[in-house]
């Protein structure tokens, strides 16, 4: 690219600073000043600048008009963006006619609305305060104008810029990427303060007549920029020869892996990311303490008992041999005795839990290889749209699955009702199954699994894998229940499992056989019930 006016290479002439922001300010604005650079602010970016000795001009100063509507008015003058968008070589008379002096530095960086809206008890109207309007526009005046205008949006851009500044080194080519930085500032900016108005309700009088009812028409809106921000550039991605990095939404959702505190441990990797928020999402759908453990995306075995421990020795007894190199996640604070056993029984990538205590992270620190995740406390929340997948040319998105059945929705269809204790464990076992890639078929018994059945083509293989798996763990399978992610489209899933002694069975139901799928389990005497609930995972 040609630099059309080498001279914007040169200290700029003035300066205007506006930051909600503060950090690296008074640094940056005290090198400006050392330069000669004029400054012009506002509000409280001016106090700041003053308070630290510096000489600074107030935007009503250069407009010669008050801040108005408590802040709302200001910088929406065109003595600002006039001296912001005024083009060398092409505007200078117009400017002179006006009075307008050029500005060649802008330094904003917008109202938090983001953290505004993160707060429990933010209130609509302090949302709608939130929302800046002057610093965007601004801020893509100047980002237009990049050919002789440098603009800074990001604390992290400071020192280098005014390094850049000092040499005669602030050049074409870094302005323009300063401006496509700003511009992708305001974009997520805009699609934040989006995605909350499509939140918000409106109350039922504020809907016009022949208007889409509120949730209807913006639970999937005809526009969706999806707002992130890179957190990390990963080694690589689920193979070597990919390349790889961590994106983070704003705000984030609670008790998420995205979000959770490393206490030890090396950075993770993609697919350390990926299973380990298998495990997290796994183990919150339960209240009793629980262990869940999951290789490639799969959990290969899960326990609810009294205490974290008798969870873990169970879930591990599942599948010993799929749990090496496994990802671990507890619903819990995790204890010490807790954390010693796992560590000397087996390999283990990550470990996941609420919280930590001091014995606990000191005997985790024996395997400083092992990543140490700790999520704070645990809920349910789930992002708008908990599911995002990439296909060529387009996105899919949709909500994110979640368990919607209470007691009372479970349908009896066989001749024989399921126990307590067996309702109890189908129960359990559906849960498991929601987070089994499909086809999900899961062996369960005494709150823990016993076998796992996963990602088959054929639902009555994986009937037979979890068999397998059972036979292979040396667990007993005989009272045990099966849970299935979706209907059996045959009969001969249940009678593979009746011939490894399964007694109850959770589904959806829906197939165009449930009459022989039924007739079957009361061939068997095994108790059936219908959920009406699919949950594929692909």
């Amino acid at each position: 690219m040609t630099e059309l006016h080498p001279p914007t290479r040169h200290p700029p002439t003035r300066a205007l600073l506006s930051v909600s922001d503060k950090t690296g300010l008074i640094e940056l604005a005290r090198g400006l000043a050392a330069l000669g650079v004029a400054l012009i602010s506002t509000g409280g970016t001016a106090q700041a600048l003053r308070a630290a000795g510096l000489s600074v001009t107030d935007v009503s100063g250069v407009t010669g008009f008050p801040e108005i509507m408590g802040g709302r008015v200001k910088t929406l003058h065109p003595k600002i963006h006039g001296a912001l968008l005024g083009r060398l070589g092409i505007d200078e008379s117009a400017m002179a006619e006006h009075d307008i002096a050029r500005i060649d530095l802008l330094v904003v960086n917008l109202y938090p609305f983001s953290a505004t809206i993160a707060k429990a008890d933010v209130s609509d109207n302090e949302a709608i305060e939130n929302i800046d309007i002057g610093g965007p526009a601004m801020l893509r005046a100047a980002a237009k104008n990049h050919e002789r205008v440098m603009v800074l949006t990001d604390v992290g851009d400071y020192a280098s810029a005014l390094e850049a500044i000092k040499a005669g080194q602030n050049n074409l080519a870094m302005r323009r990427t300063l401006a496509a930085k700003a511009y992708a500032h305001t974009a997520e900016y805009d699609a934040l303060v989006a995605t909350y108005l499509r939140a918000e309700p409106v109350e039922p009088e504020q809907v016009e007549p022949g208007q889409v009812e509120p949730g209807q028409s913006d639970d999937f809106p005809a526009n969706l920029t999806l707002t992130m921000q890179r957190a990390e550039i990963l080694r690589y991605g689920e193979n070597p020869h990919q390349r790889a990095a961590l994106y983070l939404e704003s705000p984030l959702p609670k008790a998420c892996i995205a979000g959770a505190s490393c206490r030890q441990g090396k950075s993770l990797s993609f697919n350390n990311l990926a299973d380990a928020d298998a495990a997290l999402e796994c183990v919150k759908l339960f209240d009793e303490p629980a262990c869940v453990i999951v290789k490639h995306a799969n959990p290969c075995g899960v326990a609810v008992s009294q205490s974290l421990l008798d969870a873990y020795e169970r879930a591990y007894q599942t599948d010993p041999i799929s749990a090496f190199g496994g990802i671990i996640a507890f619903n819990r604070s995790l204890d010490a005795e807790t954390a010693r056993t796992l560590i000397a029984r087996q390999f283990v990538e990550v470990v996941i839990a609420p919280d930590y205590s001091e014995l606990a992270l000191a005997a985790l620190a024996s395997k400083p290889n092992v990543r140490v995740l700790a999520t704070g406390e645990l809920g349910a929340t789930l992002s708008k749209w908990r599911d995002v997948k990439r296909i060529q040319g387009g996105y899919l998105i949709q909500d994110g699955d979640r368990d919607t059945l209470k007691s009372g929705d479970y349908k009896l269809v066989s001749l024989r009702a399921p126990s307590a204790v067996e309702f109890a464990d189908l129960v359990f076992a559906w849960k498991v199954a929601m987070q089994v890639k499909s086809n999900a078929i899961v062996y369960a018994k005494d709150a823990r699994t016993v076998g796992i059945g996963a990602g088959q083509m054929s639902r009555v293989i994986s009937a037979k894998i979890a068999a397998m798996k059972a036979a292979e763990a040396n667990i007993a399978v005989p009272g045990a229940v099966m849970a299935s992610d979706a209907f059996f489209p045959f009969r001969d899933g249940i009678d593979a499992a009746a011939m490894v002694g399964i007694k109850a069975v959770i589904q959806p139901g829906g197939s165009m056989r449930d009459k022989e799928v039924i007739e079957a389990a009361n061939e068997h005497g095994i108790a059936m019930l219908f959920t009406g609930v699919r949950h594929f995972r692909h």
